[in-house]
């Protein structure tokens, strides 16, 4: 009998962005994983002796020799995982230079796109009379990709072509957060470009598949 080998196992929270765009890449690379939803209030010993730093996403990988892989960056693990299988081409192969800069693009939004967005939510949580003024500095951002969006003629346009590619995925969840904040204002807002790409993948049944919900992991015997 052949010996079983484990699946990787990635420790998620569902409505986390980063976890949520590690699943995506891994959704897209159409590969099996045995995902366990964990509540950061109650951390698992074994997520936390995979990964100090004890935030999602953590995938951990199967090694024959202790101690096995782990990844606990949400965009290594999107390219772990696309690296692995691409059937959407979403690295772009055929253009040597297409991934550098998506990189560019997904770091420019990780760093200071989501330092902007984590000011206006706070903001608009609290209550607090400056939510234009950082909404308006989040702003320079989305009309970055309003502008990418309506250089394609395209009926469906992705963020560095007419093609679908890791970018999208991984900017994804945060402008789906961006465009939470304020919901009135965004559903009036000058981005059709944006509204028509987010609603895109917000409809699509692969979100809908990403984002089912799962019970929360409890170790066996526990």
């Amino acid at each position: 009998m052949p010996l079983l080998i484990p699946m990787p196992i990635l420790y998620s929270l569902r409505n986390c962005p980063y976890a949520m765009r590690a699943r995506i890449g891994i959704h897209k690379a159409q590969l099996q994983i045995d995902l366990r939803e964990v509540n950061l209030k109650q951390k698992p010993a074994e997520m936390i002796a995979a990964s100090a730093k004890g935030t999602v996403p953590i995938l951990v990988l199967d090694n024959e020799q202790p101690p096995p892989t782990v990844i606990d960056e949400s965009l290594d693990v999107m390219l772990w995982a696309l690296a692995k299988n691409d059937p959407d081409n979403l690295l772009h192969p055929f253009d040597r230079s297409a991934l550098p800069k998506m990189l560019v693009l997904i770091r420019l939004f990780d760093h200071e796109f989501k330092t902007c967005l984590n000011a206006y939510k706070a903001a608009k949580r609290y209550r607090e009379d400056n939510v234009t003024e950082y909404r308006l500095a989040c702003e320079v951002y989305i009309q970055e990709l309003e502008s990418r969006l309506a250089a394609t003629t395209a009926r469906q346009p992705f963020l560095m072509s007419a093609q679908e590619s890791l970018a999208d995925i991984a900017l994804l969840p945060f402008i789906r957060q961006f465009a939470k904040v304020e919901r009135q204002w965004y559903q009036q807002s000058p981005y059709p470009k944006v509204k028509q790409w987010l609603n895109y993948y917000l409809q699509s049944a692969m979100f809908t598949k990403v984002m089912a919900k799962h019970e929360l992991w409890v170790k066996m015997g526990e």
